[in-house]
């Protein structure tokens, strides 16, 4: 009897050592990427102006790096909060872990002031950090890497000129075992063809692709987008109080999706959110709210916003019918 568990002890400890040995593997081989390019951005006047319509209007990277204000409808950016950093995103909301959004001003000891071009292009297009540390995809990396590559520099040229703010960010704490997943998930970027513009449907994809749209309106599972369900609606969004948002479907169905809607509807629903009566709309505790930045999104140009219905057009209809809204359960 001493013999076997013995045995068995020594089997428990080569087993411990071999989990052992795999995550410190994981820990110093992963990410596996490319360092991160040298190059230098010109930083110029039209160059900044394009990158600053695709920060706040399309990609809407300020949207996470910033601080939001939840009395809203939608959380509108609070003025002076451009770029700070700091939201959590935490096992609340239905994240695998304790997540924060990075401070990308220039600030040089708690923003991006020390990182070089190179560097911001890498964690824009490989999901690395300056340290090399790995990034949650919610900073869609995926998506970015398929953009062209003056508009990468333009983004890159943009988030240099956001007015430094000393604003210390925790590290993110992912949870076991997705902490040693996430550092698999980095990757550097295969060279693509740079996108052809020559139509409003090809336009349109480029544009809802770089805006990272299908993440939020495609339901998935554990991480996995749910086959034949693509734009369908029905992602689940928790606030803390326990009211649950989902994502519209938003295929051409006439009756579950925006088959019905016209063009001219699918702009004004966007620039309906530049009135200052939806742009400052109070919200009362467990009223109807949306993560949706609208206020941001309204600021894309009208010929953009008809390009994506038209891209919108051509995708296959789902009768997936979305219950919009859950409110927070009743506290007994």
């Amino acid at each position: 009897m001493k013999k076997v568990l013995k045995i068995a002890g020594y089997s428990v400890v080569a087993i411990l050592a071999v989990i052992a040995a795999g995550v410190i593997y994981m820990q110093y081989a992963f990410p596996n990427v490319d360092a991160a390019p040298t190059i230098t951005i010109k930083k110029s006047p039209e160059m900044i102006a394009r990158g600053e319509y695709i920060a706040n209007h399309v990609a809407v990277c300020i949207d996470c790096h910033s601080e939001r204000d939840w009395s809203k409808f939608a959380g509108p950016i609070k003025p002076g909060t451009h770029g700070k950093g700091g939201d959590r995103f935490d096992q609340t909301m239905g994240f695998p872990g304790v997540f924060y959004a990075k401070n990308i001003t220039s600030d040089k000891e708690t923003g991006i002031g020390s990182w070089t071009d190179g560097e911001l292009y890498r964690a824009l297009t490989a999901g690395v950090s300056k340290d090399g540390d790995p990034l949650f995809p919610m900073m869609p990396y995926n998506a970015f890497r398929q953009m062209r590559e003056q508009d990468l520099h333009a983004v890159i040229a943009y988030i240099r000129t956001l007015e430094p703010i000393k604003n210390e960010v925790p590290k993110s704490d992912p949870d076991f075992p997705f902490n040693l997943i996430l550092r698999t998930m980095p990757a550097t970027p295969e060279k693509l063809p740079e996108p052809v513009l020559d139509s409003p449907v090809a336009k349109g994809k480029y544009l809802f692709t770089m805006a990272s749209c299908g993440e939020c309106h495609t339901p998935n599972d554990k991480g996995k987008v749910v086959e034949g369900m693509y734009l369908a609606g029905g992602a689940e969004f928790q606030f803390p109080n326990g009211a649950i948002l989902r994502s519209a479907n938003i295929t051409p169905d006439k009756e579950a999706g925006i088959g019905a809607w016209t063009e001219d509807d699918f702009v004004n629903r966007f620039k309906q959110n530049l009135e200052p009566e939806m742009a400052n709309r109070k919200i009362a505790p467990g009223e109807f709210n949306s993560i949706m930045p609208w206020q941001m999104y309204a600021g894309m140009k009208e010929e953009d916003l008809r390009a994506i219905y038209q891209y919108l057009k051509t995708v296959e209809p789902n009768k997936n019918k979305v219950v919009k809204f859950s409110p927070a359960p009743a506290k007994s």
